[in-house]
């Protein structure tokens, strides 16, 4: 009688406070992310765990972490409002009197690759569809995907503990590259002796991240020196100004810069190792369903995915066969 009365009592805005604070970390935050004031969370927060019993936070000078009690409850909450969405876009759609909303997260140094071409054969079924991208850190996409946030994201397999309660799905390999704007003084070097790298300015993934680890095993071997300066950046936009107009050498993911590689833009430094390819994939939660919306964009990210692995396999054919001729010789 105490659970049935307790479950009457919570209501969305109960749920939607608790995971906007669990998301964002922090009080302050989430009021802004929620647009209402700090005290109306606080309260709220307060409220919900009155009717539930428990602590759902520990908080502290660093802001909020969700307790025990608080880790186990997430899903399910996520999981109400998630579904309680999908209902309302079901039925604005049957009106006619709006479009469905889809909210997914993706790696920002893969989306000017994928979005376009995912969202051009999307469209083609659903083309009254507000898709709200959200782009960051692989560890900020999965903590929204556990939120509930966003529907699901387009990211890297993450260490285990990060992937508790979590489905990684391949979609394609991401190979690391290093590239310099067109006409940069190493590109005239066949043979690119890493001392070099010690004249420019080197721009990797911040630390932490999974391709930084990548770039740092790219370096070691090819038997660079320990850095002494560098930039750490993962937006698209700032490493490839720093390419373009400050002469620095980039480690980014080759789909980040297929374009400017196109256009001459960006040259690719002929590295004597090649950079270990990076799986990319669709990331999901494993206690909920994707709703019919984001069904279909999966099923568009799916097909522009195997486009992508078929051309590589094509590009990188020639270059096998040309290796394999070289040791008949």
């Amino acid at each position: 009688m105490q659970r049935s009365l307790a479950d009457s009592r919570v209501k969305f805005r109960h749920l939607q406070c608790f995971l906007a604070v669990a998301q964002f970390g922090g009080v302050q935050k989430a009021a802004e992310g929620l647009s209402i004031t700090q005290p109306a969370v606080s309260k709220t927060v307060a409220e919900l765990e009155a009717i539930l019993g428990v602590r759902l936070f520990e908080r502290g000078r660093h802001g909020a972490v969700t307790t025990r009690e608080g880790q186990l409850f997430m899903p399910h909450a996520s999981a109400c409002v998630s579904a309680l969405r999908q209902g309302v876009d079901l039925l604005a759609r049957a009106e006619g009197a709006a479009s469905a909303t889809l909210e997914i997260g993706i790696l920002p140094t893969v989306a000017s690759a994928l979005v376009p071409p995912v969202l051009k054969l999307f469209a083609v079924q659903w083309p009254r569809v507000i898709v709200r991208l959200a782009t960051g850190a692989n560890s900020e996409l999965l903590e929204r995907l556990k939120a509930g946030s966003i529907e699901f994201a387009v990211g890297r397999l993450a260490d285990p503990e990060r992937m508790v309660g979590l489905s990684f799905e391949q979609l394609f390999n991401e190979p690391l590259i290093a590239v310099v704007r067109a006409g940069h003084p190493l590109t005239g070097s066949a043979g690119l002796p890493a001392a070099l790298l010690e004249g420019f300015t080197v721009v990797v993934p911040p630390f932490g991240t999974l391709i930084r680890q990548s770039a740092d095993s790219l370096l070691a071997a090819w038997g660079a020196p320990p850095l002494s300066a560098f930039v750490e950046v993962l937006s698209v936009s700032t490493g490839r100004a720093l390419a373009l107009e400050n002469d620095a050498v980039w480690f980014v993911p080759q789909s980040a810069v297929e374009y400017e590689l196109a256009h001459g833009m960006l040259v690719r430094l002929p590295l004597p190792f090649a950079g270990t390819g990076e799986p990319v994939g669709l990331i999901r939660r494993s206690d909920t369903q994707p709703s019919p919306v984001g069904f279909a964009l999966i099923d568009a990210l799916r097909t522009v995915a195997g486009q992508r692995m078929a051309a590589a396999a094509v590009a990188a054919a020639p270059a096998k066969t040309q290796k394999r001729r070289r040791k008949a010789r």
